[in-house]
């Protein structure tokens, strides 16, 4: 029997090395800065809910931008507070700002989908490019950069949405599992099988949105907006990732534990939507992952601890040298003593939301 466990022990600390080695895939990926043979016109589009004070501090840096042509779509989407007159404000000095102001409809209440898709019909131009009200770009060559990846080819363009660091081991929680999910999705696209991106940093053409039929097939999904359109609509031709130090795109994180877990409650119920195969290697990844580190204290207290102290040290050691170069190029290299501990952390969060999830089937953007 014990011998049983130790070779159950050894086979999934190798199911876990095999994801790893997918991982790789960024970890060991060089950066190319590529020079666009020509900048194309870009919709940059914003969609915010009660966002006045973030508007009043971001709004500069998206005008900012060194790029040649470009309009800002600034999406109201039935704000209560200041929204629309802050919008309004730089509007009038400005006049790359397009105004769209989306009333309460009854049919679609609450759901950014809805507001995203007025703003893309308003959007003059074909390629957009998609941030948060929270959110501020890195650099003024945000949009360049982004914009440099799209191609005849090439539809869809993954970015980077970074959490600010600061104090404290909410932080550091936050951002490694930011940090976590870019690695898998950067990986998967890599891999020529995207199956996510974030809202916080994305950039598609219209042309493609029209295509998929925009987000007709999850519109009374609340949230999804992102990665549920990127899993419906990214191809292992038509996806590029952008992975620039100043393409990056950065938001402040929840400052506490319950506002954290909801976001992520809203974030992780659209995952069971994913294609099948997404949903296959996902759910895979987890359960043997949850698997390790519940098998690492039993066999640890066996009279074979040695044969678990060293395939735990060789897993450790492989995760270590792929994530922190993920980590290094993703700018989040102080998070990397921490990787052991914040993936048991992340484990039993996941484990948490997916008990909650199975009773709220329909959460809330905003």
């Amino acid at each position: 029997m014990l011998m049983v466990l130790l070779y159950v022990f050894g086979s999934v600390a190798l199911i876990n090395c095999a994801y790893y080695l997918l991982f790789s895939k960024l970890s060991f990926l060089k950066i190319s800065h590529k020079n666009a043979e020509a900048n194309p016109p870009i919709s940059v589009i914003i969609c915010a809910k009660n966002e006045a004070e973030n508007l009043r501090n971001h709004i500069p840096f998206w005008l900012n931008q060194k790029y040649p042509n470009f309009e800002l779509i600034l999406i109201n989407d039935s704000s209560i507070d200041d929204t629309l007159e802050v919008i309004e404000e730089f509007a009038e000095k400005d006049n790359r700002i397009q105004i769209v102001d989306v009333k309460s409809n009854e049919a679609f209440w609450g759901n950014k989908k809805y507001a995203l898709t007025l703003g893309i019909k308003r959007a003059k131009n074909n390629h957009l490019l998609f941030s948060d009200a929270d959110c501020y770009p890195a650099s003024e060559k945000w949009i360049e950069l982004m914009a440099s990846n799209f191609s005849t080819e090439k539809e869809l363009v993954l970015g980077y949405g970074a959490y600010k660091k600061d104090s404290g081991l909410l932080n550091k929680l936050i951002r490694f599992e930011t940090l976590m999910t870019a690695v898998q999705y950067f990986s998967y696209a890599k891999a020529r099988n995207p199956y996510m991106g974030v809202g916080r940093n994305l950039a598609y053409t219209s042309e493609l949105y029209y295509k998929n039929n925009g987000f007709m097939s999850h519109i009374r999904v609340l949230s999804g907006d992102d990665d549920l359109f990127v899993n419906q609509a990214a191809t292992a031709k038509n996806t590029s990732i952008c992975i620039e130090p100043e393409a990056f795109t950065y938001s402040i994180p929840k400052k506490s534990r319950h506002k954290w877990k909801v976001q992520k409650n809203r974030h992780y119920s659209t995952a069971s939507l994913y294609k099948p195969k997404h949903r296959l290697l996902l759910g895979v990844y987890y359960i043997f992952n949850l698997l390790f580190w519940v098998l690492v204290p039993i066999v640890l207290f066996t009279s074979y601890w040695e044969y678990g102290l060293a395939v735990l040290s060789l897993r450790l050691l492989m995760q270590y040298v792929i994530i922190s170069n993920a980590a290094k190029k993703l700018k989040e290299s102080d998070l990397t003593p921490w990787i052991p501990f914040f993936e048991v952390l992340l484990v039993l969060l996941q484990l948490s939301i997916f008990i909650s999830n199975r009773g709220d089937k329909n959460p809330k953007w905003k």
